[in-house]
């Protein structure tokens, strides 16, 4: 019930409004998003290239309305890419296709993300797409089978075990030569599409880490670039110590090697879990994310875990 609440929320323009207002509010997104700027995104990505982690950096913005928006946020890419390059850290790139126009005009979306992939190219990084919700899934995966007949392969893709649809989609996807980030999926949806049972989702989580980690062995357990930014086949998102033990497991059982399994974790929550897993010789990569449309991004952490809810209500209460 509360985490549905959260959700219904994420995307309500008036409790935007209103929780925008509220200073503490800002507060407490700090510890999710790095910064406004650019400048302070990089500051932390260098802070956790220290600590031998691995970053996907995402500029904050969905859901655009108009296209002017898409095409500024597209120009806003191309930046971040120079900036990697220019800064020398160790990060690829993660966008949301609503942020390049995709309610708007999906040839304009396809031709922002055709303008982001290609200069992402020229310094070999992976441009991650962030899947959406539901309705964007069948246009996610055409703009990745687009660009990659293009001849650009430097597209990778996420999957979410809450679907009911996302073990077909991935079998199909990998023999295409495709990249996952495997999550469970931080969306409102229907039954209809969706398990609506915790457990369920769990158990395709561990269903579809098999098919991951099977597939990348399969393709010869390419490893993560040591510079960052490129991942491997297989790339575990995950914060639930279950999953990860069940994925180690099953990489143990087949004889998976360790740099070749990525686990992906978000910036601001268990940094202790991130550390001990590079440690023991894991490619680790943290999701940060910087920009000033970050209350969605909130919504839907606060929506995840009840952790993060009592962090914010504990700012709350102190306000």
């Amino acid at each position: 019930m509360l985490k549905s609440l959260l959700l219904n929320l994420s995307s309500s323009s008036w409790a935007r409004r209103i929780i925008m207002g509220w200073s503490f509010s800002r507060r407490a997104a700090s510890r999710f998003v790095a910064g406004d700027v650019l400048t302070d995104a990089i500051k932390v990505i260098r802070r956790l290239n220290a600590t031998g982690l691995l970053v996907t950096l995402d500029h904050l913005g969905e859901n655009v309305t108009k296209f002017e928006e898409a095409s500024a946020a597209a120009r806003d890419y191309i930046e971040i890419l120079n900036q990697i390059e220019v800064t020398g850290v160790k990060s690829n790139i993660s966008i949301k296709l609503t942020q390049l126009g995709l309610n708007i005009d999906f040839e304009g979306c396809l031709d922002n993300l055709r303008r982001i992939a290609r200069k992402a190219a020229e310094s070999g990084i992976l441009v991650r797409i962030d899947i959406e919700d539901s309705q964007t899934v069948d246009q996610t995966w055409l703009s990745f089978r687009t660009l990659k007949d293009e001849g650009l392969t430097n597209i990778g893709l996420a999957i979410q075990s809450y679907l009911y649809r996302s073990q077909e989609d991935a079998r199909a996807l990998l023999a295409e030569g495709a990249r996952f980030r495997l999550c469970k999926g931080a969306y409102k949806e229907s039954a209809d599409v969706a398990f609506p049972r915790k457990a369920d989702v769990d158990a395709n989580y561990d269903s579809l880490t098999e098919i991951l980690i099977n597939s990348a062995i399969a393709a010869g357990a390419e490893p993560a670039a040591p510079d960052g930014r490129y991942p491997p086949v297989a790339a575990i998102a995950t914060h639930d110590p279950k999953r990860i033990s069940f994925a180690r497991k099953h990489a143990d059982r087949i004889g998976f090697p360790k740099h070749a399994l990525e686990f992906q974790m978000l910036h601001g929550i268990r940094n202790d879990l991130q550390i001990m897993l590079a440690e023991e010789g894991y490619p680790v990569r943290v999701y940060v994310p910087f920009g000033t449309e970050w209350y969605p991004y909130l919504m839907r952490r606060l929506a995840e875990r009840p952790a993060n809810l009592w962090f914010f209500l504990s700012h709350l209460l102190r306000y």
